[in-house]
Formats: structure tokens, sequence, C-alpha cells
């Protein structure tokens, strides 16, 4: 019989990418724009078309060593200077340095008459600033301004074709932007159909608070994100913050790491008790009950293994937080002094969900932290609708665990909730171990005391039996409450006989 061979199919070429070296935004387009294509920006006014053009090419000069071309037609050169000077974006140094040409074309009336219009005059002045510097990288802002009085569409359609075309030939990634018009993501339509990618800028406000999101609508020969992904201005330029989300992805370890409080310890069952390395620890309950507390022991048994804590305070000051776990023992300056600790205090109100995820991304980076405090967790949550706060804490979940963070998150609940472990702030699901401290009260002296107990642990072992918790000088200790019965019992049984034993002195004849 005769051997059938069967030919494999030829290995798919992979569509070459121009990485845009902008935070996040590389991770949702798998890698950056299409080389040496054109990719079409549409936004309206103020949602960042010309912010996101700049970081293009000077991440391209800085980071990929790709000199680029910006050729404005609506602001100058000095105007764009100004524009980038509260930024970190050292735009004229780089100018000076010949790595970026700036290039200015003002069009007069005259230059638009449709009976004679073209671009040739444009393709002169665009091919000379890109020889001069070896350009790789192109930035048109905006198309709008280019083909603003034409309205015959036979010849706008042949230029824009023309212009998309030149670009293409000159193996140059270009970035044209637009302005988007009911169903159109430009004025004229066209450009979205010979685009090879577009990208959609938004900048909406929803409750008084600006939120600015960026979705790829369309990427030829390549797989993207297709959700709105929510995108940060900031001192650095645009981030795309969070990247994407991390998954489910993350190792397993049996590695433990001590709650700071040995008696808490001891309800966790194992060789080595304690909290898993790397999980996320929710501590809710009323107020007063000693949540803060239980974040502040757990930071410094941190610092004590030698490693970084980073600690977010959303309702106190650094200074104001110090003083107050310095009562019960915990002293913060000492750690914050050998760079072990550091204590962020910001009213959530100063911003949006997404920039209070980009502070702890870009802290994270910064202090490399191998363990984190956000008090309390809930305090963002009148920043925002239902689902974001999910979708917000749930990539902030993620990037701690990425990063093989151990996380320690505070949540108040409302006195009358405090007997409801359905966790008030939707995430229970996402947290591996999760401690609720309430206000109970003694049978025997009516006393209000602080009670603790393990809802869940997961992979770990552990005591589910409410304990009280006590503070005092020397910091936190609890007390299985059996025992503090037995106590509470054994004082009053000697209380009683010590007032029997005196009465009958008393009435003893002298």
């Amino acid at each position: 019989m005769m051997k059938t061979t069967v030919k494999k199919p030829p290995p798919r070429k992979q569509l070459k990418k121009c990485p845009t070296g902008i935070e996040g935004f590389d991770e949702i387009t798998e890698g950056g724009l299409p080389k040496n294509r054109t990719t079409l920006v549409s936004g309206s006014a103020g949602s960042g078309k010309t912010l996101l053009g700049l970081d293009f090419l000077i991440n391209g000069a800085l980071k990929f060593k790709e000199p680029g071309v910006f050729m404005s037609f609506e602001e100058t050169e000095d105007e764009l200077f100004t524009d980038v000077a509260s930024l970190n974006l050292d735009l004229q140094s780089l100018t000076a340095r010949k790595l970026i040409s700036l290039e200015h074309v003002f069009f007069e009336r005259k230059d638009l008459q449709e009976t004679d219009f073209n671009l040739e005059g444009l393709f002169v002045r665009l091919e000379h600033a890109i020889d001069s510097i070896g350009a790789k990288r192109v930035v048109l802002d905006s198309l709008e301004s280019i083909f603003a009085g034409i309205t015959n569409l036979g010849i706008l359609r042949l230029e824009i074709k023309r212009l998309f075309r030149w670009l293409k030939g000159k193996q140059v990634t270009a970035i044209v932007t637009g302005e988007p018009v009911q169903d159109a993501y430009t004025r004229h339509g066209l450009e979205q159909y010979i685009s090879d990618c577009i990208v959609l800028l938004d900048n909406r406000v929803n409750q008084q608070i600006a939120i600015r999101r960026v979705r790829i609508v369309k990427y030829r020969g390549s797989k993207h994100g297709t959700n709105e992904y929510p995108f940060v201005i900031d001192s650095n330029g645009l981030s795309v913050i969070p990247i994407t989300s991390a998954g489910l992805g993350q190792p397993g370890t049996p590695q433990k790491v001590s709650t700071g409080v040995p008696s808490l310890d001891k309800l966790f069952k194992g060789a080595n008790p304690g909290y898993t390395r790397g999980s996320t620890v929710l501590a809710s309950g009323t107020a007063g009950t000693g949540k803060t507390s239980l974040a502040a022991a757990f930071a410094l048994a941190s610092c004590a293994r030698g490693e970084r804590c980073l600690f977010l305070s959303y309702e106190e000051s650094a200074g104001q937080l110090s003083q107050n776990m310095s009562s019960i023992g915990y002293h913060f300056e000492p750690a914050i002094k050998k760079g072990l600790l550091k204590v962020v205090s910001t009213r959530p109100s100063f911003f949006g969900l997404e920039m209070h995820l980009l502070d702890l991304y870009k802290l994270i980076e910064e202090f490399k932290p191998k363990a984190v405090v956000i008090d309390p967790l809930t305090s963002l949550i009148g920043e925002g609708e239902q689902r974001e706060i999910r979708s917000m804490i749930t990539r902030m979940i993620d990037l701690l665990k990425s990063n093989g963070i151990t996380s320690f998150f505070t949540s108040l609940v409302s006195s009358a909730a405090q007997n409801d472990t359905s966790g008030e702030i939707g995430v229970s699901s996402l947290i591996d171990t999760w401690l609720v401290v309430r206000e109970l009260e003694e049978d025997v002296s009516k006393k209000r005391i602080r009670g603790i107990f393990i809802v869940k642990s997961r992979g770990t072992g552990h005591d589910s039996d409410v304990h009280k918790l006590v503070l005092s000088d020397d910091g936190i200790e609890l007390m299985s409450m059996s025992d503090e019965k037995s106590t509470v019992a054994a004082n009053a049984q000697k209380k009683v006989g010590k007032n029997v034993a005196e009465s009958q002195k008393r009435a003893a004849p002298k």
C-alpha cells in the first residue's frame, strides 16, 4: 500500500505590531498598533487624542529608538510645548535632538478650493520631515482640519485614499485623529473603512465624576480586547489602568505569614499558622471594633520580617493613624524610618475609582511591597456605581495577587447589619480569609465587649468559634469565650464567697 503524506499548512504569518509604550494599551491591543499601517483615533474634544499621539511618538523615540513626526493642523509648536508643560513629557528636548519633528500646517481658505484641491504640497512637506530624521512614526492631528472645506464626496474619497496609501508606501506607522459624528467615527465617514485599526476615546461624566474610556473598535488581522477600558491622564501621560485582568493564573503556595497577633495565629491550624502568603484578607465589622488595629498588627508583622508594607488610609491622616496605633503599643515610626512601612492617606472623593487604582499600581511599582493594607475598602463605595465598584475591586485584587502581595482590607458594616455575613461590599467571594469583628454583650456582667470569629479561610483549617478581642497597651489579645465565661463565673463566685465570709465575720460573737 502506498503511504499518503498529508501536507501541513504553512504557518500563519503574525501581523507585525508597533508597541506604543503606553501603560496598559499594548496589553489590550496584544502588542500595539499595526506596524507600517494607519490607525484612526477618534474622540470628542478633551478625550485625549492629541496626548495619545504625543505619547506614541515620545515613547517611540525614548524606548524603541524610532523617531517620529507630529504634524498639527491646529496647534503651533509653541502651543504644543505649553500643552505638555505640566506633564513629565520632555517634548522640547526631543525636538532639539531631532528625535521628534513638529510640523504646523496652516491652511488658508484659498488652499481649500474644491476645484484644484489636492494634497501634493502636504506630501512634499511630510516627506521632507520624515526623511530629515528617519522617522518611523507619524501622527496627523487632525483629519477634520485637512478636509474641513471639501463637500465634493468624489474629491474627498480620492484624497483620503491617496493619503492613506501614501503613508503606507512610506513604511511608517501612522496615527490620524478625528472627531465622531452620530454613527460615524469621523465627520467624513470614509476613514473608518480604510483604516486598519480604529481606537475610540470617550470622556463622560457620571455623578459629577469624569471618566475616560478607550475601546478598540476594529483591528484587521489581530485579536484585541473588545471592552471599554478606563484610562487616566496624569503627570506621566496616558495610562490604561488596570491593564487587563490578571485572571486566575496565580500559583498556590503553602507559605504562611503571621497575622501579627499570636493568639489569632493559633486559630489557624497547621505547622505554620497565619494567613496564606499572597492571599486576600478581609476584616469587616462596625465602627470601633478593632479592624484598623488588626490591620496595623498585620502591617508591623510584615515589617518585622523585613518585608515592605504599603498602608493606604482613607479615613485618617498618617500622623493621626500613627498616634492612635501607638496607644495600643503599635509604633509605626521605627518601621517608617527604616523604609519598611509607607503610609499614604487620601480622601476617596478626591479622585474617581480609576485614579485610585492607578495610584495603587504606581505605588506598588515604586515601593515594591510584599503586603498592602487598605483601610477601609468601603470608603470607595460612594465613588461609583455598584458594578463599577465590583469591577474595580476585582481588578485591584487581581493586581495584588499577580504581584504575590498579601493584602488586608477592612470593611465598615452598619450597626443594623453587624450580624449579617453576606458581605456588604459584594466581594466576599473574592476574599480568601474573612474575619468578622462585632460588639457583644457578656451574659454575666452585661458589659459590651468585642468579639471576633473567622468566617472562612480557603485551604486552611481554622477555629470558627467566637473569641473575645481585647485591646490593651500591649496590643491585641484573643480569649476564648468559654474561658472568659469561666473566669467571669469564678470571679463572681469568689466575690460571693468573700461577701459570705465578711458577713460571717461580722456575725461572729466578740
